[in-house]
């Protein structure tokens, strides 16, 4: 499903250069859970954004559903990461005027059509949001938030999502809540790839892949 070959990432600041990743490889089989774990500044997020392809690496091969990324255009990169990955982030990055349904289809882009929209209901009723739909995000949990960003990330039903600390401003209670939510994903066939400090995910890993520096701690 993913394979990375020697992908680079190297920040360019006024006092030099930062490799946020250093010739990382990594294949993720399809269907697999894998958590990856490492502490702030290891890479965690710049590995996540550079697999979705909204971050060029500076080297290397980053290949999803053996569709090489970053040989497409801008334009088909992003027509393709909207139908195969969803992406769900630390701090929501939910649209702050609109309603739960409306955030949800927001992944539909501009073509949001009556299977979206029975879609987003399913997933609403899954993630136990019922009676949410037209609630704002201010008007929402920290949990209830993030349930809705991974309804969203799973509205086109992609193949993989990137998960990056999407516990990390949750309780143990509503942290475990997310972690059966993409568990569920996982178990009907999807891939997952879970980036966080903690443990509260390993139970559900197939494999736990830790990052440090840049770099695969093989140790």
């Amino acid at each position: 499903m993913l394979c990375l070959e020697n992908v680079a990432k190297i920040y360019r600041t006024r006092t030099g250069e930062v490799k946020a990743l250093d010739g990382i490889s990594l294949r993720i089989k399809e269907g697999e859970f894998a958590v990856l774990r490492g502490p702030s500044g290891s890479g965690k997020t710049t590995l996540l954004m550079t697999v979705a392809g909204m971050q060029h690496p500076t080297g290397g091969k980053v290949s999803v559903a053996q569709n090489n990324l970053y040989a497409m255009s801008a334009q088909a990169r992003a027509k393709f990461r909207a139908a195969n990955i969803g992406f769900v982030f630390q701090m929501f990055h939910l649209i702050p005027y609109l309603n739960v349904v409306e955030n949800i289809v927001l992944a539909s882009g501009a073509a949001v059509d009556k299977n979206k929209k029975v879609r987003a209901a399913e997933l609403i009723q899954q993630f136990g949001l019922t009676g949410r739909n037209l609630h704002k995000p201010a008007q929402l949990s920290a949990g209830e938030k993030q349930r809705v960003a991974i309804a969203r990330a799973l509205l086109n039903q992609p193949k993989i999502v990137l998960a990056d600390e999407p516990t990390g401003n949750l309780d143990p209670d509503n942290a475990a809540v997310v972690v059966r939510c993409l568990s569920d994903f996982h178990r009907s066939g999807g891939t997952v790839i879970f980036a966080t400090h903690g443990a509260e995910a390993e139970g559900f890993a197939d494999r736990i892949i830790h990052l440090r520096n840049g770099h695969i701690d093989q140790s």
